[in-house]
């Protein structure tokens, strides 16, 4: 069971130590010059239009401050592991890039069975709902929540949704200082926003300036392609332990819940990612009616459109999302869609690419009638159709003794292909098989180099296509003998070797 994390950063490598050494050198051998030029520039007179100006500024973001900070809360979780479960530094070593912070604990030295970590959240209702990233509770078996007048209080996990990252906590308490809801579709690149929380867990209740950077960010998540994108971007300054703190515009109302950061050193580089509040409120408005969130589905693949493919469906410009493929006796097949069908409208509004109509119709709740306005040849046409619902569909291979009654344990999840999991794993029409959920620390999967989002293709020399299929020819091949996967990954396909665990490992 993974650690309650502080943040998760993605990490980029790509500076060279000689380079840093060749700017410090041009530095230093021009800073003389700067300070001459500057000494010999006289001091002009404080302009108090400017001076008036930069004082309104300041006292706009105080008032945005005192009004927000009262809603954000530091969140503590204890964890259960176990020693086997545990990640030493040698196991974070190989991670996939960007999930080092997402394991990271407080005690590196030896594992202990209760694991530390820290986050941030904020009040959504007098009552005492509270949003939170998932990943900051995950395997939580107990929550505190300190709010901003320094009361400490225990909190429950009413409902957790793993494929956008959020979680709703409630403490007890009455008269709570509420966020007020902000429209995150009405943003606008340059537009300032401010980010609170706890930054590395130990500096509560901070906040920070920017600006919107970008909108519509898509998924960079290389270990769980499955996430919805639609990021906001921004400048505004998060660091681990911001990790479900509001973001916030220039009225204070919530627009974002902070999420993870892109970093070559761990720590803010300029480049912070926010869940837009027009995700988080429909997640949050689920979980706590009912502890759970249904998305909605489709049953399509898509494209999006862009300049070098828009005129080939008689289109004259680049939006909307093109469809590649219809699940048949799905609810995009029942309603008449067919492949290269444009999507262009979803219920009268505007869609600019696939990624926007994903998000859109993930929002939806199952049973919905919705509308589609699409270019069929470049005719226009309106299909009414009714929204199914999305299941995951995920079995888990050789967790447990039961599972593989012979030992042979090899530390994967998998999951069948759905036309949705295809789409966001770009894969091929030819490549058929059954995709890795999970690969368990330390397990003979990850040592022979498997990664969430392999497609695995064959094992033993003879193909896969479902999940259950997969469980069984694990369960078949005895415990002595290695296994032979064909895996497809990141456009490549490779054998792979493993070797099973024997009944006498891990315990």
């Amino acid at each position: 069971m993974p650690n309650a994390t502080n943040q998760l950063v993605i990490r980029r490598k790509e500076i060279a130590a000689t380079a840093a050494l060749v700017s410090a050198v041009l530095v230093g051998a021009i800073l003389p010059i700067q300070q001459r030029a500057h000494a010999a520039v006289p001091a002009t007179p404080l302009n108090d239009r400017s001076v008036a100006a930069l004082t309104s500024l300041d006292q706009a973001m105080e008032s945005i401050a005192a009004r927000v900070t009262p809603s954000v809360v530091n969140i503590a979780v204890t964890s259960k592991g176990s020693p086997e479960q545990a990640i030493s530094d040698d196991d974070q070593q190989g991670l996939p890039p960007g999930l080092e912070q997402f394991f990271g604990r407080l005690q590196p030295q030896h594992p202990q069975p209760l694991q530390h970590g820290v986050g941030s959240g904020v009040i959504i209702s007098p009552d005492g709902y509270i949003i939170t990233n998932n990943h900051v509770v995950d395997g939580a078996v107990r929550v505190q929540v300190t709010l901003n007048d320094r009361r400490t209080m225990n909190a429950r996990i009413v409902g957790v949704d793993k494929l956008t990252d959020l979680a709703v906590l409630k403490i007890n308490a009455t008269h709570l200082p509420a966020i007020a809801w902000g429209d995150s579709t009405k943003l606008q690149p340059g537009e300032t926003v401010l980010a609170f929380g706890s930054p590395f867990g130990y500096f509560r209740f901070s906040v920070t300036r920017g600006i919107v950077s970008a909108l519509d960010r898509p998924n960079p998540y290389s270990n769980d392609p499955r996430k919805p994108g639609d990021f906001i971007q921004t400048d505004a300054a998060i660091n681990p332990g911001n990790s479900g703190g509001p973001l916030v515009n220039a009225r204070g109302e919530l627009v974002g819940i902070d999420t993870f950061i892109v970093s070559e050193s761990g720590s803010f580089a300029g480049a912070g990612f926010a869940i837009p509040s027009q995700i988080v409120r429909s997640v949050a408005e689920q979980l706590m009616k009912s502890g759970s969130v249904r998305h909605g589905y489709l049953g399509m693949s898509m494209n999006d459109v862009t300049p070098d493919n828009a005129r080939f469906f008689n289109l004259h410009d680049a939006s909307g999302a093109i469809v590649s493929a219809v699940v048949p006796n799905s609810p995009a097949s029942r309603a008449g869609l067919r492949r290269g069908d444009v999507i262009r409208q979803l219920n009268g509004e505007k869609i600019v690419d696939g990624s926007a109509l994903q998000v859109a119709v993930s929002e939806e709740t199952p049973g919905t009638n919705i509308t589609l306005g699409i270019l069929r040849n470049g005719n226009p046409q309106t299909l009414d159709l009714t929204v199914g619902e999305y299941h995951p569909n995920a079995q888990e291979a050789s967790d447990s003794d039961e599972a593989a009654p012979q030992g042979a344990k090899i530390g994967l999840g998998v999951v069948d292909l759905t036309p949705e999991l295809r789409q966001q794993l770009q894969l091929p029409d030819h490549v058929q098989g059954i995709a890795i959920q999970s690969v368990r620390p330390g397990s003979p999967a990850e040592d022979a180099g498997l990664a969430p989002g392999d497609v695995i293709l064959e094992v033993n020399r003879k193909a896969v296509t479902s999940a259950k299929q997969f469980v069984g020819a694990v369960h078949a091949n005895p415990s002595e003998n290695d296994m032979l996967l064909l895996v497809w990954s990141q456009g490549n396909t490779s054998y792979r070797t493993i070797h099973p665990e024997s009944p006498n490992q891990n315990g």
